[in-house]
Formats: C-alpha cells, sequence, structure tokens
C-alpha cells in the first residue's frame, strides 16, 4: 500500500505546485495591467464626467439652462413665460436650430439655495449639457421679502452683501466645473422701488449690488452680467406686475431683448 501512495502523493505535490505558479504568475498579470491603466487617468471615471462640449453633443440642437429665483420662474407674467420664455422667442429669430429650455429656478431663492441646488445630479447634468445658462439670483438677498428696507440706514446690507458675493463666486465656480465652455448670462438686478419715498436709498443699495456682481463676474470667463436697472429706471409703474415687484409681461420682454442682444448662436460649420 505504502508503494501505491508514494506517487500519488508526489503527483498531487506537483499537480498543486503547478497550480501555484499559475495562480501567482495569474495575478501578477492583474496588478501589472492595473499598473498600466493607472498611468493613463483619461481612461479612468469617463462615465461619471459630466459631458462638456469637448465630448459628444447634439450639434443640431441648441439647450438652454435656467437657474435662479422668481424673475427666471417668471413670476408676474400673466402668459406665464416671463423672460426666459420671450428671450427663447427672440433666439429663435436668430437661428434655425432646435431650442430646448430646462428652468430650474425656484420662487424665494437666494443665492445660498442655488448653491445647495447646484449639488443636485439632475442640475448638475441640465447645467453639463448646456450651450448657454441664463441666470437670476441676488434679489432676495438683498430686500429679503421687504426685510431690507427697513434696514437701508442701519449697514446691516454691507454683511449680507459680503456673503452673497462669496456664494456668488461658489456659483461661478460650481457652474464651470460642470460646463467650462457654456456662456453664462447672469440678469443684474433693477430697483422695483424707484417710485418709493426713500428711492435715494434703495437706489444705491441695487446699485451697490450690481456693481459688486458684475466685479465678480468679470473674473470669470464667459460670464456676462447683464444691468437691466435702466430698463425700469424711467416709468418703472409701466413694467412691474400688480405686487410692485416682479416685472409684468411688458417688463419682462425688455429684459428678455438685452440678454437676447448679447447671445451669439453658432450656425453650422462655423467655429469660435
Amino acid at each position: 500500500m505504502k508503494k501505491r501512495t508514494l506517487p500519488i502523493v508526489i503527483a498531487i505535490s506537483g499537480f498543486s505546485a503547478l497550480l501555484f505558479l499559475f495562480g501567482l504568475g495569474w495575478a501578477m498579470k492583474d496588478q501589472l495591467f492595473d499598473s498600466h491603466t493607472e498611468l493613463q487617468p483619461s481612461a479612468q471615471n469617463t462615465s461619471s464626467r459630466p459631458e462638456t462640449k469637448t465630448q459628444k453633443k447634439d450639434k443640431s440642437k441648441i439647450k438652454v439652462a435656467a437657474l435662479g429665483d422668481s424673475l427666471t420662474r417668471g413670476t408676474g407674467d400673466d402668459n406665464g413665460k416671463g423672460y426666459v420664455g420671450y428671450l427663447i422667442e427672440q433666439l429663435k429669430k436668430k437661428s434655425d436650430k432646435d431650442i430646448s429650455i430646462a428652468n430650474s429656478a425656484i420662487k424665494g431663492e437666494r443665492s445660498d439655495g442655488l448653491l445647495e441646488q447646484l449639488k443636485q445630479p439632475q442640475i448638475q447634468r441640465q447645467i453639463a449639457n448646456a450651450d448657454v445658462i441664463v441666470m437670476t439670483i441676488g434679489g432676495n438677498d438683498l430686500f429679503r421679502g421687504g426685510e431690507a428696507l427697513e434696514n437701508l440706514e442701519t449697514g446691516g446690507l454691507e454683511e449680507n452683501k459680503v456673503q452673497y458675493i462669496k456664494n456668488l463666486e461658489a456659483i461661478y465656480t460650481a457652474i464651470r466645473k460642470q460646463n467650462p465652455q457654456a456662456e453664462i448670462f447672469h440678469v443684474g438686478l433693477y430697483n422695483p422701488f424707484i417710485n418709493m419715498q426713500d428711492a435715494d436709498l434703495t437706489t444705491g443699495a441695487v446699485r451697490d449690488w450690481n456693481f459688486a456682481a458684475a466685479d465678480t463676474a468679470a473674473k470669470f470667463e464667459k460670464i456676462v452680467y447683464v444691468p437691466t436697472f435702466d430698463l425700469f429706471q424711467l416709468r418703472a409703474e409701466n413694467y412691474l406686475y400688480s405686487d410692485q415687484f416682479h416685472p409684468n409681461a411688458e417688463g419682462y420682454k425688455l429684459i428678455a431683448e438685452r440678454v437676447a442682444s448679447l447671445i451669439t448662436l453658432q450656425e453650422e460649420g462655423q467655429t469660435k
């Protein structure tokens, strides 16, 4: 029995050794392959990256992403369009391409709220796919539902402005992270209280905030701060909704015309 057992033991030992060597060789092969792919960052995580203008895009369409507060939502327009709706109408006159809009604006939104919204995957996808981005943000930071009107002379607005500009820089940075190429148009503030007794104070506050925001936008590539203050400076009552804060249809049309005049759409075969 012992003589028969010895050859079997030897055979099993030899087979086990071969399996060990084969497994070792396969493991080393995997390790070398993993090391090779790590040296090529362009091959990593491509599926998780947001789509940009340098990646696959439907060039036959123009996608517009709208962000911000009730102004971008169109509050006050009985036609339900707001400046975004009238802007699309204006852009269709400039191009034969299909133009689509994704409007994610929220009534009452402030800069800190928009900053949080930009963390949502759905919003990030809309931004990444956009050719043009329009936004309004800052009016609720400044006026705070009318609360600021009672504190115009207390100096409390300065602290709010500093925080707003900090948030605005973070907003611009977050948008640019998702889409480095799209043109961004930040629609500036107008003064809805220009006919009130403290018009000089509100006018000064709005101009100060506009200046700070425009200066911030100028630090970023392809971000345009669109002035609207002058649009309502004369006969504001003709362009405001019954709440005396939001624009009416005519007011939104003025804003849309101002923004549309700054947007140049590329047609097929054109290069920047």
